[in-house]
């Protein structure tokens, strides 16, 4: 095998591509802070133990691990950073106030999320902490629009789940509590037989309300049906009111849907979640929710809500970025030459030196211009190259 072949579904990122990531990537971030995040940068990784806090089965299956030299404990590379943003703001800041950090950082998977998904993400994200009210979701979610509008998306999805509609019909009944994971898993794929054998020794009224969760989904016209079809508890009907809320926020910027058997963040999650989708990715492009439970894990219980979406991943979707236009410069130690390249520079243009020999190749550049001496020879002007 040659050494210079990368593990699969691990690849370098060429300089085109890397461009349209970076440009992503500080436009998003200069966004954030525009609505107040500070930001954060977590390490890549950390003892196993900590990583794990508060953290689904999901993840621990992503998380690749080693043996730290030094202490022979066991170390885990990042899969996600939401749980270690969630423990900066429960132990290093331990502010009382709302708190909004963003961030941004490769992450290392041990398995591809898709069939031509990589396994090193670049995953940008954003939360809020210590305000339990909707405000803060939705608040999330306009970032998250936002997010996609500025990198040109201009047709979105967004499909909005929340999982306190679950966790009421479950506290019907202590048989379905038990269960709990397994109709987790059922309900995720859709299992309808499958589901009806495992609930016939339930409660009716427990058992009507999860068969019938499979079927509510579609436009938000599912939420006056799931009202007539789910059990009058205080919880679906605070669940069903989030969600009319979030979906109304919504309109004009993004088609809406609600699915309330899409419990893929139910390891952790504990309100409303959302996922985008846009043409072109048959998987969601970003992922959101809340999370109030995770911060117990840390030892401080605290409101928390946030999304995060792959930069990697959305960059493939985009067109090619056109070259930047550039001006070509002689190589030389003349003061002159060396001032005028400097001046050029601080005023934002792109200077490259021809090194003696070589003639310039690049993706990302042209060169329309051209640093040369004007017919008194004292004077370094700028040529035109068609």
């Amino acid at each position: 095998m040659p050494n210079w072949l990368l593990p699969e579904h691990i690849a370098d990122v060429l300089p085109s591509e890397a461009r349209k990531i970076e440009e992503l990537r500080r436009l998003m971030l200069d966004n954030f802070r525009r609505y107040g995040y500070e930001l954060v940068m977590p390490p890549l990784l950390e003892y196993v133990e900590s990583l794990m806090t508060g953290a689904g089965q999901d993840t621990d299956l992503r998380t690749f691990k080693l043996v730290d030299q030094i202490t022979g404990r066991m170390l885990g590379l990042r899969a996600d950073m939401t749980t270690q943003v969630a423990r900066i703001d429960a132990h290093l800041l331990n502010r009382a106030s709302v708190t909004r950090l963003c961030y941004a950082g490769p992450v290392l998977h041990t398995r591809p999320s898709g069939l031509h998904a990589t396994r090193e993400p670049l995953q940008i994200g954003a939360e809020i902490y210590g305000h339990a009210g909707l405000e803060a979701d939705a608040e999330i979610q306009e970032l998250a629009l936002a997010s996609l509008e500025m990198a040109g998306f201009a047709e979105v999805r967004l499909d909005l789940a929340h999982v306190g509609v679950l966790r009421a019909i479950l506290d019907l009944d202590p048989a379905a509590h038990r269960d709990r994971d397994a109709i987790v898993q059922l309900l995720r794929a859709k299992d309808v037989p499958g589901l009806r054998e495992l609930t016939a020794g339930y409660a009716p009224a427990t058992r009507d309300a999860l068969l019938a969760l499979p079927n509510l989904y579609g436009d938000v016209d599912v939420l006056a049906t799931a009202k007539h079809a789910l059990p009058d508890l205080p919880g679906i009907a605070k669940a069903l009111a989030e969600l009319a809320a979030l979906a109304a926020s919504a309109i004009g910027r993004a088609d809406v849907a609600i699915d309330l058997a899409d419990l893929r963040g139910y390891q952790y999650e504990s309100g409303a979640t959302f996922a985008l989708y846009v043409p072109g990715l048959p998987n969601a492009v970003a992922r959101g929710g809340r999370y109030d439970h995770v911060g117990e894990a840390f030892g401080r219980a605290r409101p928390a809500t946030g999304y995060s979406m792959d930069l990697r991943e959305l960059a493939r979707l985009l067109p090619t970025a056109d070259r930047k236009h550039a001006i070509r410069a002689p190589w030389g130690n003349s003061p002159e030459l060396k001032e005028r390249i400097a001046e050029l520079r601080k005023a934002g243009e792109v200077v490259i030196q021809s090194l003696p020999g070589h003639s310039d190749e690049q993706d990302e550049f042209e060169c329309d211009r051209a640093l040369v001496l004007d017919e008194s020879g004292s004077n370094w002007i700028l040529k035109n190259l068609g």
